[in-house]
C-alpha cells in the first residue's frame, strides 16, 4: 500500500513549561509528562495495529528540564555534578523518570541549591521514537519494517542513530538545535537505546542494576558471587533482600534454586539487590577490549556510583601480593578500540 508521509500530526495535549523550585515535584512532573507520552504511542500503536494505516500521523516528545542562569555562582570546586560553569541557558532531554527518579531528586536538588534559579520542566521538541515506547509495555512488540502493509516510520518516528551518540559526555563542544547547553551527559534516546541494548545484552532488565557494578571475564568470578550473594540472603542483617540472574530469575531465600537458562546472553549479570540500589552488579563481559567498551558504553547511562574491573593480570612486580589492589596504567591502546572517543596520545588512566 502506498503511504502519504505528508499526514497531519496528532500529539498529545500536555501542560505549558512550569518553574519548580522543589525538586520532588520537578521529578513527579517529568514522570507525568513522561507516562502521557508514552500512553499516547501505546494506545496509538495499539490502534494502527487493528486497525491498519491511520489517516493521521502520531507524534509525542520526552519531557525535558531547562536551566538558564545569568551569573558566575560560587560554588564548591570540588563538586564534580549538580552545577553548571557559566551563565547561560541549559537543557536535557529526560526519559523512564521513575528509574531515575533518586539520580533526578539529587541533580535537580543540587542545581536549584546551587544557583539559587528554579528549574523549568514541559515537553521538548525531541520526539519519543514508538520502539521506545512500547518497550514499557510487555504485551505489545514492534514488527520488522516490511511486516505491514505501510511503513511504520511514515506514522511514528523511529530511533534515529546519527543523533544517538557520545559528544556531550565525550566534552566535544556540543550545542542543542536550540543553542542550549547540555545539563546531562546523555539525551533522553541515548539513554533509550543503552537500555534496550543492555536487556539484550546481559538478559536482565535496567530496573535490576545496582549503583556498584563489577566487570569480569572469568566464570569462577560469578560462582563466587552467586556463593557470596547466597550468604548475603541468610543474613537478615546484611541488607541485602535478593539475587538477580540472566532471564530476571529473582531469589529471595539463600536456599532457592536458581535455573540457568537455556541459552546465556552475550554478557551473563547477576544483581545483588539491596534498598535504593545499593548493591552489587556483576558483569561477565567475555573476553575482548570492545566487549568492555559496549558494557561500559550502554551501562555509563545508568549512572552507577562506581565500578571495577575483576580478574588476573600478568605482569605484577615481586613486591605485589594476591589480594593487592593494582591500577593497570600501561594501556598501550593497540586494540584502538578507544581511538574514535579519545586521542591517540592520550594515556590511560589519563
Amino acid at each position: 500500500m502506498k503511504t502519504d508521509a505528508r499526514l497531519s500530526v496528532r500529539s498529545p495535549d500536555t501542560p505549558d513549561h512550569e518553574a519548580f523550585s522543589d525538586p520532588d515535584a520537578a521529578v513527579a512532573r517529568l514522570i507525568e509528562l513522561y507516562e502521557i507520552a508514552v500512553d499516547f504511542l501505546c494506545h496509538a500503536f495499539s490502534e494502527v495495529m487493528e486497525n491498519g494505516m491511520p489517516p493521521t500521523r502520531f507524534r509525542a516528545f520526552y519531557p525535558e528540564i531547562r536551566l538558564a542562569t545569568t551569573t558566575f555562582s560560587i560554588i564548591d570546586t570540588r563538586l564534580s555534578f549538580g552545577h553548571v560553569a557559566e551563565p547561560g541557558r541549559y537543557s536535557t532531554t529526560v526519559t523512564q523518570p521513575r528509574l531515575f527518579a533518586n539520580y533526578l531528586r539529587q541533580q535537580i536538588g543540587l542545581l536549584i541549591r546551587n544557583h539559587g534559579m528554579p528549574v523549568q520542566i514541559g515537553v521538548s521538541q525531541t520526539p519519543m521514537p514508538v520502539h521506545f515506547a512500547v518497550a514499557n509495555d510487555t504485551n505489545l512488540n514492534v514488527p520488522q519494517e516490511g511486516a505491514m502493509e505501510f511503513t511504520l516510520r511514515d506514522v511514528f518516528d523511529v530511533p534515529d542513530l546519527a543523533t544517538t551518540h557520545d559528544a556531550i559526555v565525550n566534552g566535544v563542544g556540543f550545542l542543542h538545535a536550540d543553542g542550549s547547553h547540555p545539563l546531562a551527559p546523555f539525551t533522553a534516546q541515548r539513554v533509550d537505546y543503552s537500555l534496550a541494548r543492555l536487556s539484550h545484552y546481559t538478559a536482565t532488565t535496567p530496573t535490576h542494576f545496582q549503583n556498584h557494578v563489577l566487570f569480569t571475564n572469568y566464570q569462577f568470578y560469578v560462582e563466587e558471587f552467586e556463593a557470596f550473594a547466597r550468604q548475603m540472603l541468610a543474613d537478615p542483617a546484611s541488607g541485602y533482600t535478593a539475587f538477580v540472574g540472566p532471564g530476571n530469575i529473582e531469589i529471595t531465600d539463600a536456599e532457592a534454586e536458581m535455573p540457568a537458562p537455556s541459552k546465556l546472553p552475550q554478557m551473563p549479570t547477576y544483581h545483588l539487590k539491596r534498598e535504593n540500589d545499593a548493591g552489587i552488579t556483576l558483569v561477565n563481559i567475555g573476553v575482548g577490549p570492545s566487549n568492555a567498551k559496549t558494557a561500559t558504553d550502554h551501562i555509563a547511562v545508568l549512572r552507577p556510583h562506581a565500578w571495577l574491573m575483576v580478574g588476573h593480570c600478568a605482569g605484577l612486580r615481586n613486591s605485589q601480593r594476591l589480594g593487592d589492589f593494582v591500577l593497570a596504567h600501561g594501556y598501550l591502546r593497540e586494540d584502538h578500540v578507544l581511538d574514535d572517543d579519545l586521542p591517540v596520545w592520550m594515556p590511560i588512566p589519563a
